[in-house]
């Protein structure tokens, strides 16, 4: 897994045009992450509250991916691109074939909602723009509740 410095750092060189391309990208490889997650617990017959929780996390990235989406063709009249890799657990996905694997998926999925959160921290942080600081605050806010989602599911299986 990825080092939440190594992501700051690369992510502090981007312009505030390449950063928000960057969490469009992000936030559209999350959603198909969490969907697919999804799927892949009810096919393998998990609880009910796990499969709603990663189809929760699925809805909620599509929704940042749209927001921020809109924030970008406002701000710069063009449709967003970029060519770096997203932060995604998506390898994670081939690995969890049985139920007893939901613990380290859970855990993954939860050490990535923790750099999303960490990363729009600082980029919070590090933008002049009111109206991006804001967002930035706001998707870190998100991405915290998340994890909390993630450890519940994940403390649900001490039970």
């Amino acid at each position: 897994m990825l080092d939440v410095d190594e992501v700051i750092e690369g992510l502090s060189k981007l312009s505030y045009e390449e950063g928000l391309a960057y969490w469009i990208k992000s936030e559209r490889g999350e959603a198909e992450f969490y969907r697919q997650l999804a799927e892949r617990a009810r096919n393998l017959g998990l609880s009910k509250s796990l499969v709603e929780t990663f189809e929760k996390l699925s809805r909620d990235s599509e929704r940042h991916a749209k927001e921020l989406t809109r924030l970008f063709r406002e701000s710069y009249s063009k449709e967003p691109e970029s060519d770096l890799p997203p932060i995604e657990v998506l390898s994670v996905i081939e690995k969890f074939e049985r139920a007893d694997q939901v613990g380290e998926v859970l855990k993954t999925a939860m050490e990535s909602e923790l750099i999303a959160m960490n990363a729009y921290k600082a980029l919070a942080e590090k933008v002049e723009d009111p109206k991006l600081k804001e967002l930035y605050f706001r998707l870190a806010t998100v991405e915290k509740t998340h994890y909390e989602a993630l450890k519940r599911e994940y403390e649900r299986l001490g039970d």
